[in-house]
């Protein structure tokens, strides 16, 4: 699916939405059952070494323990960036800058997400 601006600006609302709310099912939904995540927290929260988790199952439960870890957790939107296949949310989390890309399937479900974090500066 090739995501427009309408899409792109409620999935981003939405995502985000569901986050601040911490409803894990919630933000699920936006995602095929066999998606791919991309994470370097991954390797340190799941302790998967490649930093890649597959299907609601395994993200889930990463998830999960991101959220119990971290309660205050709450994005705040900054801006959506629309590419010819997917899009980037560019937001600030309890953790400083972060943004995440998705692309997407026939049914506008999320089929691979890439998050990425600010580096700290050196010597940080």
């Amino acid at each position: 699916m090739k995501p427009d601006a309408d899409f792109a600006r409620h999935f981003a609302q939405e995502w985000v939405a569901a986050w601040n709310a911490h409803d894990l099912p919630r933000i699920l939904s936006h995602y095929r059952v066999d998606f791919e995540m991309h994470s370097p927290l991954i390797a340190q929260l799941a302790g998967e070494p490649s930093g890649c988790l597959r299907g609601h199952g395994a993200v889930g439960a990463y998830w999960a323990r991101a959220l119990e870890l971290l309660p205050e957790l709450r994005f705040e939107l900054v801006d959506v960036l629309l590419g010819a296949d997917g899009l980037v949310l560019y937001y600030r989390s309890p953790k400083g800058w972060a943004a995440e890309s998705f692309v997407f399937d026939d049914q506008g479900r999320v089929a691979q997400a890439r998050a990425h974090y600010a580096v700290p500066p050196a010597g940080a």
